[in-house]
């Protein structure tokens, strides 16, 4: 996998994947920045939430659930010092569907934290990584 990231202005970047999509990237106004794009250390959590999204819709899809939609809302704390990684991260799934089963639901989403999601795993060697879910029908 190859990416590249291009300073543009100030702390303006554009991030161009492998697979042809781009990304702007700012820094807040306090460090030269203008706010013109998402924060880098935003752009692991959204990475994370969606690696971990398409693993459980992936599961959840092979299990023969109907899931009209799936939202993970991620919150994280950082280390007050530099290197400022995260320390928490704590990823709430609210999944819509019909009839969905709550055992299949909480399956894919151990199964993605635990073995498939790269993403989260990664993160998880220097943050406490935890899950929870709701259902809605």
């Amino acid at each position: 996998m190859k990416t590249t990231v291009r300073w543009v202005d100030g702390m303006m970047m554009v991030g161009e994947s492998a697979s042809g999509h781009a990304v702007v990237m700012d820094g807040p106004e306090q460090v030269g920045g203008k706010n013109l794009g998402i924060r880098p250390m935003e752009m692991l959590l959204l990475g994370m939430g969606g690696c971990t999204t398409i693993d459980v819709l992936s599961m959840l899809k092979k299990m023969r659930e109907e899931v009209r939609d799936c939202r993970a809302e991620i919150t994280a704390d950082r280390a007050d010092d530099h290197p400022k990684v995260f320390t928490k991260i704590h990823i709430h799934f609210v999944v819509e569907g019909t009839n969905l089963d709550e055992k299949k639901v909480g399956k894919a989403i151990g199964l993605s934290a635990d073995k498939y999601c790269s993403a989260s795993i990664m993160l998880g060697k220097t943050a406490t990584v935890t899950h929870d879910f709701e259902i809605h029908e």
